[in-house]
């Protein structure tokens, strides 16, 4: 009998046991450790323990609820207190009426993210292979475009210096750390000492995160940080911004007034900032100044995690068997006899004399110059029988320092550096799209990528604050 009543009770307050949970032979594998991305609701979950008097209530006062109400919450209630507890859940319903639709637009809103992460969960296992056929992409590519992506969704259409709105601001710290997550599972294993009940010491050990990870991702972490709050600063400003083609009515500057033509000038889509007409205050200009600043040095410091990371990454044996013979045929014969026949190399003066004049000019000459390094290390290390790329790069420290081509590959290296740094700008280069292509590691994967969209983002930054520099100087020179 009193089986009968509980059963009897679970069936009124609307809960029906699963199979799963009754049958004794069920051997399903699948358990709630399985379900890693799994969320638990506990106000929509079937599976929490009943609710208070304001969820268990029906939306409608009706005898069937205050029966219910009657019956089975209060057991052996008198009839005279009967009609005191209709009118108190006849109240308590009316009033939980009033947040029924929000709490339909949270489920709602809840329900769409879940329905986000399955999809992002399902690229991920596929490998961006929607056949299911297994011709996907690896993991770590996967998850690089998914980074990728994630920037272009949030930043893309944000070319202004204001503050993200709170919907792309979300998406963008809880698409992320969804990604990121990853790291925490990344571990290596190190030994530890450790002393037993008698006195001995044993060595054991102990997993943790990997140190890479360890130490560049919690620097990108503060690095995203610094950059939404340079962002969030912009709240209130001096300056606005008129498309290209549709000025606003309160500006008489003309779409030449942008900064670095030069560099933006095909970039037509994009905003360009307008001054009041007696120029910022210098309070202003201050702030712009400290910003420009700060953001210089977040793109500096992306740009050296990007570059380590990148330098970590092992070179592809294709891009290996499609270097050139020939160091001096790839980088030409002027900048060849001046990296060869002068005693004081000097790069800055050598990327002087080259008058480049634009960004494609610039990343044809990294991809030579970088040609050429890799082809004279080859040669310096060609006497050893080994001709793996990571053999031969454990055994350049027993390469003579004079060998003409371990001073050739030494200055072309320094040569690549420097333009690096006079183009900050400068899109990545074959080997390093090479590299990214074909690299499996998922840890290195995040930090180039993530450490790769910091380090646009922070350029974008400086370029849109010296923007507004060039568009306030040009109106107060103009009075």
């Amino acid at each position: 009998m009193e089986n009968s009543s509980n059963s009897d009770e679970n069936y009124d307050l609307g809960y029906q046991p699963s199979p799963c949970s009754t049958d004794p032979n069920d051997q399903s594998t699948m358990s709630g450790d399985s379900f890693v991305y799994c969320r638990t609701y506990s106000s929509t979950s079937v599976f929490s323990e009943p609710v208070d008097d304001h969820h268990s209530c029906c939306s409608e006062a009706s005898p069937s609820c205050s029966s219910h109400w009657s019956t089975k919450r209060t057991g052996g209630v008198v009839p005279q207190k009967q009609a005191l507890l209709t009118r108190l859940v006849t109240k308590q319903c009316k009033n939980s009426n009033a947040g029924d639709h929000q709490k339909l637009d949270d489920l709602e809103s809840l329900d769409l993210e879940l329905e986000m992460m399955k999809e992002r969960f399902a690229k991920l296992l596929l490998g961006e292979d929607m056949s299911g056929s297994g011709k996907g992409v690896c993991t770590a590519i996967t998850i690089s475009n998914s980074i990728t992506n994630l920037y272009a969704t949030v930043f893309g259409q944000n070319l202004r210096l204001e503050p993200l709105n709170p919907e792309e601001k979300a998406l963008w710290k809880r698409e992320m750390d969804c990604l990121l997550s990853v790291c925490d599972y990344i571990v290596e294993f190190t030994p530890k000492s450790h002393n037993l009940r008698n006195g001995a010491a044993v060595e054991i050990m102990e997993s943790r995160q990997r140190s890479d990870i360890y130490i560049n991702l919690p620097a990108l972490r503060k690095l995203d940080a610094m950059l939404i709050e340079i962002l969030d600063s912009f709240q209130d400003r001096e300056f606005w911004y008129a498309e290209q083609g549709s000025m606003s009515a309160n500006s008489t500057r003309m779409g030449s007034f942008r900064r670095v033509v030069q560099r933006n000038d095909e970039k037509w889509w994009v905003p360009v900032p307008c001054v009041p007409s007696s120029g910022l205050t210098e309070k202003a200009r201050k702030h712009l100044r400290h910003k420009r600043e700060c953001a210089n040095q977040i793109h500096k410091a992306a740009m050296s995690i990007n570059n380590s990371v990148l330098s970590e990454m092992e070179i592809p044996d294709s891009y290996m068997a499609s270097l050139p013979k020939s160091g001096r045929a790839s980088i030409g014969d002027p900048i060849y006899r001046y990296m060869y026949t002068t005693e004081k190399f000097s790069p800055e003066y050598l990327l002087d004399c080259l008058n480049i004049a634009s960004e494609h000019e610039a990343l044809e000459l990294a991809d030579r110059v970088e040609a050429s390094m890799y082809t004279w290390r080859r040669k310096a290390c060609m006497i050893h029988s080994k001709s793996s790329w990571s053999m031969v790069k454990d055994l350049m420290s027993d390469v003579d320092r004079s060998d003409k081509n371990h001073i050739l590959a030494e200055r072309a290296e320094s040569l690549l550096f420097s333009l690096k740094q006079r183009y900050p700008e400068l899109s990545q280069t074959s080997l390093d799209t090479c590299k990214i292509q074909y690299n499996r590691d998922v840890g290195q994967a995040i930090l180039e990528s993530y450490s790769r969209v910091l380090e646009g983002l922070a350029f974008n930054i400086v370029a849109w604050i010296e923007d507004v520099f060039f568009v306030d100087s040009t109106r107060r020179n103009q009075d």
